[in-house]
């Protein structure tokens, strides 16, 4: 069995890696092809990004974590400034995408990065696994 530092020699730090987009393998920058979607494969390396299923369960805590968190701010300004509405909407609306989209895609490099790392597959019935 492999301890920590054999399973991890020569891979980047989990949340470094998952920050920039470096693939869990070479440590390339080519984990995303766009803001949160992955490239179906390493261009350095040719790993296989497809063969991990990140999904998007990481999309609805985020939105409803962020959500809450962004609510609680809006009230504590509108009960202590009481500004008009428009800069409610100045203020929320852009800062909600942000930290949603960035906190996405730190979730899903996350996920698969330790998909990678501890080598989860889908269950089968031919591995003994699951279908």
């Amino acid at each position: 069995m492999l301890t920590d530092d054999e399973n991890t020699k020569g891979q980047p730090d989990i949340v470094s890696a998952a920050l920039l987009g470096l693939c869990p393998n070479c440590a390339q920058k080519t984990l995303f092809r766009s803001i949160t979607a992955f490239s179906s494969k390493c261009r350095a390396c040719g790993l296989d990004y497809d063969q991990y299923n990140v999904g998007d369960g990481p999309a609805a805590f985020l939105i409803l974590i962020i959500g809450g968190m962004v609510l609680a701010l809006a009230l504590i300004v509108e009960l202590n400034f009481y500004p008009p509405v428009w800069v409610h909407a100045l203020l929320w609306v852009p800062l909600t995408i942000g930290a949603v989209v960035g906190s996405l895609r730190l979730s899903k490099g996350l996920l698969l990065i330790l998909e990678h790392r501890n080598q989860a597959r889908e269950g089968s019935i031919d591995d003994g696994g699951i279908e």
